[in-house]
């Protein structure tokens, strides 16, 4: 049993335990997955890649992560965005640990938070937006994640995080 809590290099407490690819903690010592570096500031585009090469691998957790700092870091304008796209990857998450019933309410959650973002959103409407979406196939993604929901709701089963990972730019 450890004795201190783990810090990080400002005193703040923070597990240092290592982690799997859908972000849950293993024993220390265990070979984990490299988390993702809190704070960075990431271009959109950057931000996008990066998030797509992590739901691709199937860790949406680590996505999520990105997406956050996006969210924290970027114009007021496009926060609903960013922190729509993180509910995403955390609601994958969940579903991919078997928690259907929270995996199923974020997935839905982060497609209403995106759906502000849809360049069909009438003008002048409170879903129009102002933001940029750097390419992301917003009604994509709200399709993707409405579909998803429903079935992990149905299966009441884990998913397959890798394979079931969502194409974020459009085609």
């Amino acid at each position: 049993m450890r004795e201190t809590r783990d810090r990080d290099q400002e005193g703040r407490a923070r597990n240092a335990r290592p982690r799997d690819g859908l972000g849950r903690p293993l024993p220390y010592g265990t070979p984990g997955v490299e988390r993702q570096p809190e704070g960075l500031v990431r271009t959109p585009r950057e931000t996008v890649t990066e998030a797509q090469r992590l739901l691709g691998a199937g860790m949406p957790f680590h996505a999520h992560e990105v997406f956050e700092d996006a969210w924290k870091s970027g114009p007021e304008a496009e926060r609903a965005l960013w922190k729509g796209l993180a509910q995403l990857a955390v609601g994958l998450t969940h579903a991919a640990r078997g928690n259907s019933t929270g995996g199923a309410r974020l997935l839905l959650r982060g497609a209403a938070q995106i759906e502000g973002y849809v360049a069909a959103a009438p003008a002048g409407s409170a879903a129009a937006r102002t933001a940029p979406t750097y390419e992301i196939d917003v009604p994509a993604l709200i399709g993707w994640a409405r579909e998803l929901a429903a079935r992990v709701a149905e299966s009441g089963g884990a998913v397959d995080a890798a394979a079931l990972a969502p194409t974020l730019r459009r085609p």
